[in-house]
């Protein structure tokens, strides 16, 4: 069984953290039932979704996949690059150790969940604003002992490595070559985004399904001639806070009872 672990939009939303997208109005009502709407296509996918209260005091507290990461053996809950999102990773923590023993990244060590994607035993790091050197290398310690290895990958002109590409199976990847180099991941089959859907990249894998965003039909016919099951949902609010489909859940292997 698959679990998703998933936050209530706060109603403070519209004063979140911003990096490379302009400020513009959010409507908290429309971004709560765009999130509530998130949460039915995970159940929808076979997830039992984990719904935690919302922060009023922290705007960026439902993109819950930044404060920490969930393997199969250990979680390892982040330090965030921004200051403002640090006080976020408790309450997951909490609900997180239910199910995983639990490690940290420690000061001055920086890393962000956004910017970790796993592909099999290789985690990929993004090197961006918000995880820097000594974040990565503490990373690399904590899961090097389960056989995990990680990878720097340099990024540009977005604000995590998951933003730049994703995973659509075992051997392909979604990738938007203006943000980061395909050679960075030598031996995968390479699915670029259309190029004139520049936020396309970020897609959630869930089994044998992806979750998309909606408002990138090209790129969502490139996954479907590859024989890929796209599910799409509207995050257009949540969107406008740098946030899209991978960032709103930890999503995980229950384990055996």
């Amino acid at each position: 069984m698959l679990i998703a672990i998933t936050r209530e939009v706060s109603p403070s939303l519209a004063q979140c953290e911003l990096t490379h997208v302009d400020r513009s109005p959010i409507d908290i009502d429309k971004a709560q039932a765009q999130h509530r709407a998130y949460q039915l296509a995970l159940a929808g996918l076979g997830c039992k979704v984990l719904v935690l209260e919302a922060e009023p005091e922290m705007p960026d507290a439902v993109f819950v996949e930044d404060v920490a990461i969930v393997l199969d053996e250990v979680a390892v809950m982040t330090r965030p690059g921004a200051a403002s999102r640090r006080e976020e990773g408790a309450s997951v923590a909490e609900l997180l150790q239910r199910h995983r023993p639990l490690r940290a990244i420690q000061a001055p060590g920086t890393l962000d969940g956004g910017d970790v994607l796993r592909v099999g035993r290789t985690l990929y790091v993004g090197q961006s604003g918000r995880s820097n050197a000594e974040g990565i290398a503490q990373l690399a310690r904590h899961v090097g002992e389960f056989g995990y290895a990680v990878r720097a990958v340099p990024i540009r002109g977005c604000l995590h490595l998951k933003s730049a590409v994703t995973a659509v199976r075992d051997d392909t990847l979604l990738l938007q070559p203006a943000w980061t180099d395909a050679a960075s991941f030598p031996g995968f089959r390479i699915i670029e985004v259309d190029p004139a859907e520049e936020h396309a990249a970020n897609i959630l894998r869930i089994g044998d399904s992806v979750v998309m965003p909606e408002g990138f039909p090209r790129t969502r016919q490139r996954l479907v001639d590859a024989g890929v099951e796209v599910v799409t949902v509207d995050v257009s609010e949540l969107q406008k806070a740098e946030g899209a489909t991978t960032c709103c859940s930890l999503v995980f292997t229950a384990k055996a009872a």
